[in-house]
């Protein structure tokens, strides 16, 4: 059996080497990427390409941190949101509330002093009507009998003034 493995393991290294020029094929082909080597910044990493690959890894290292960070802005975000809608739900419950009782207390004191006004107007006018009306003094008699105090021409007086 010792003597089996080492040509299946070249085998698997010659298919993982054939795989592997097949992918950095494709991607040299890709023209997204001659695009960017054709670049000045893709020219300049292709001469330096220990800068490349300090690039690259810390491109990896810091996608984790860099996700984190725009999760906890998006939570951060979206908890602010909810807040704020919270907030405002309360304080337009609070206020719609408050506006309601001031608008029925509002009515309540205009029914009144409508009341109050109609009355007293009514009140008013019948005593200045009672007061002011042209209406004939009377004296008694002593035989008891209702005599008119005033003439007529009196009255032909009070109502050309």
């Amino acid at each position: 059996m010792a003597k089996e493995e080492p040509p299946s393991t070249t085998r698997d290294l010659q298919e993982l080497q054939k795989k592997l020029s097949l992918l950095i094929e494709s991607f040299q082909n890709n023209s997204k990427v001659v695009a960017f080597l054709k670049s000045p910044v893709g020219q300049y990493l292709d001469r330096h390409p220990f800068l490349a690959l300090t690039l690259l890894v810390f491109i990896a290292a810091s996608a984790v941190p860099v996700g984190f960070f725009l999760l906890l802005v998006v939570l951060t975000f979206l908890a602010a949101l909810v807040g704020v809608l919270l907030l405002e739900g309360l304080v337009i419950s609070v206020g719609g509330l408050s506006l309601l009782c001031v608008l029925c207390g509002l009515g309540f004191v205009s029914v009144a002093m409508s009341g109050t006004l109609m009355v007293s107007y009514v009140v008013v006018s019948s005593l200045i009507n009672y007061w002011f009306s042209p209406r004939p003094l009377m004296q008694q008699n002593p035989s008891g009998e209702c005599q008119l105090a005033m003439k007529s021409a009196d009255f032909e007086g009070l109502y050309q003034e």
